[in-house]
């Protein structure tokens, strides 16, 4: 079930003339949250590229012809200052993230100790490490996991368009796993692949109906990059990731949506729609994974012009997810 039982469909929800679809979000998103404060998170990418996946956006796929090379998983004394730094200029949530199908066990028990001492700081911990099984969800948990990523990048329909290495069903799977283990869900997927706006709404759909909606809901622009697959489709309409931010917060008006990648390619008065339709969380800092991010002092400007706030951290060993 949806957290929200909308008197219209979400394909008429999202079909709504402009200023209306706007106003209801926006009326949804204030009974749920103050309108003005914005979730800031930060994103590391602890192992990079030679992921064996196919995955037609990723620049850090090993099969799509990339230049990007395969580097090892970085040391937890890096992660822990560089998630330090993080903390020190006010993101609350630090997430780590791997080129990996799964993790290896090899590579469990450094993982765990960049969890731990993320937590130690005092902030919330996300990783997005491909796929689970619930023994790995579990020992994630237990070390301190506050948030696990795993998007679902589109609709059902058009997934095997996108990826052919693993099923729809297989980011499901992973997805009930965290969720018995007790870690957050953070979940949601890429706009702009080439997909019709039934594929989005569909996606959306697919998130707003598992049995506990995400509680992080990622929506990306897609950042074309060279040598994939995707790296010369046409781009999106920017109306089209306005309605779908729209129509998550009201499909999910509980879950904080992030506006994730794409945000270098947006205008002011474009993330600024965005943070009307309900957007309430980014990430900062220049780099997400292998895309660009606007700088911490672009966001700043954009804050002050919109009179928006950064969500503070919380001056606690650990933060309540």
């Amino acid at each position: 079930m949806s957290q929200t039982e909308p008197r219209c469909s979400a394909q008429e929800i999202y079909n709504l003339p402009l200023m209306d679809l706007l106003f209801q979000a926006q009326s949804v998103h204030r009974a749920h949250f103050d309108p003005n404060l914005v979730q800031c998170s930060k994103l590391l990418s602890i192992k990079t590229g030679g992921c064996p996946e196919d995955c037609a956006y990723c620049s850090q796929s090993a099969r799509n012809g990339s230049a990007l090379s395969a580097s090892k998983l970085i040391e937890v004394q890096r992660v822990l200052a560089e998630a330090r730094r993080a903390r020190d200029a006010g993101a609350t949530r630090y997430c780590m993230g791997a080129a990996w199908r799964s993790p290896k066990e090899r590579d469990m028990p450094a993982v765990l100790a960049m969890v731990r001492g993320v937590k130690a700081l005092g902030m919330e911990t996300c990783m997005t490490l491909g796929m689970l099984d619930a023994d790995q969800a579990l020992r994630l948990k237990d070390a301190g996991l506050d948030y696990y990523n795993h998007n679902i990048d589109t609709s059902e329909r058009y997934y095997p368009e996108i990826i052919g290495t693993r099923s729809f069903q297989d980011r499901l799977d992973t997805l009930d796993r965290v969720r018995a283990a007790g870690i957050n869900v953070c979940a949601g997927g890429i706009v702009g692949m080439g997909e019709t706006a039934e594929d989005r709404v569909s996606m959306l759909e697919t998130l707003a109906g598992l049995e506990v909606p995400p509680e992080s809901v990622p929506i990306n622009m897609l950042m074309p990059m060279a040598g994939t697959p995707l790296a010369d489709v046409p781009k999106l309409d920017p109306l089209e990731m306005v309605r779908t931010i729209a129509t998550a917060r009201i499909l999910m008006p509980k879950s904080h949506v992030r506006l994730s990648a794409g945000r270098s390619e947006m205008s002011d008065e474009l993330q600024a729609m965005c943070f009307f339709a309900g957007a309430n969380s980014i990430f900062v800092g220049e780099v997400l994974l292998t895309a660009d991010n606007p700088g911490e002092d672009r966001d700043a400007a954009l804050f002050a012009k919109l009179g928006l706030r950064a969500e503070m951290r919380a001056e606690t060993e650990g933060c309540a997810a």
